[in-house]
């Protein structure tokens, strides 16, 4: 049977989601641990392979068991065995045609920055430190540029493809980017929600938006750099620690 399965992960542990030989990834130990628990093979789908150091609250994933397995029984021991870095919140049986990555209709980002002087030991693992005073008004300005649908090659690093292959399409649409204030204690938090991202492209902008925020490029500099279609016309990508993959939608939510 087809199993949907939402999944949270500390991204520090890990050199990202998908499976990578001799390398520790959130992907290898789910499948090891579920392959035990289950005694046969199971391989797991994602809706959105994560990058070193990236975290996940909603991650969802897809993978098939025999049909007389007990899925709470799953859930426990798989949190057993991969707990406290990995966590399964909640497991159930779906469509037999159901599929994490093709299936997915949205997918919700999270990066969190820390703006003050001094450092939080308790945060340091989970936001970017950012000292200098950033302008939000003018971070925000620079997102609403985002918002629909660009080509975003200059904010996405392009993977390889074989000889002869067609280079995959860097175009992409925004429903939303925000940046919002949860606390007065300097924490910033930039929510960005779409059908689909490229590699690195969240990392990347908020590494422009920062920019923006310090006054080394104006808010208007935005629709200049889309229109380039260079990556080094964005800033370098901010730090893996702080993104976090929020949630995913499907057409059934």
């Amino acid at each position: 049977m087809r199993v949907r399965a939402t999944v949270a992960y500390d991204g520090g542990p890990f050199h990202g989601f998908a499976v990578n030989l001799d390398i520790r990834s959130v992907a290898g130990d789910l499948n090891d641990a579920l392959s035990r628990i289950v005694g046969t093979d199971v391989v797991v789908t994602c809706a959105g392979r994560t990058d070193r150091g990236v975290h996940a609250v909603g991650q969802v994933i897809s993978f098939d068991v025999p049909n007389d397995t007990d899925l709470d029984r799953v859930r426990r021991s798989v949190n057993g065995l991969c707990g406290p870095s990995v966590a399964i919140r909640d497991l159930e049986r779906t469509d037999d045609d159901f599929d994490a990555r093709f299936g997915a209709t949205g997918r919700t980002y999270r990066y969190r920055v820390l703006n003050r002087r001094d450092p939080d030991p308790f945060l340091a693992s989970t936001a970017w430190h950012v000292t200098d005073p950033l302008d939000v008004s003018a971070m925000q300005s620079a997102a609403d540029h985002l918002v629909g649908e660009h080509d975003f090659t200059s904010f996405c690093k392009r993977r390889k493809v074989a000889p002869g292959t067609v280079e995959p399409t860097l175009v992409r649409r925004i429903e939303s980017a925000e940046w919002r204030r949860p606390d007065d204690e300097g924490l910033l938090e930039f929510v960005i929600a779409g059908r689909a991202f490229c590699h690195q492209m969240v990392r990347s902008i908020v590494g422009t938006l920062v920019e923006v925020g310090r006054g080394l490029r104006p808010a208007a500099d935005l629709p200049v750099v889309l229109a380039a279609k260079d990556r080094r016309a964005a800033a370098s990508p901010a730090p893996p620690r702080g993104l976090v993959l929020w949630s995913v939608r499907y057409p059934d939510a």
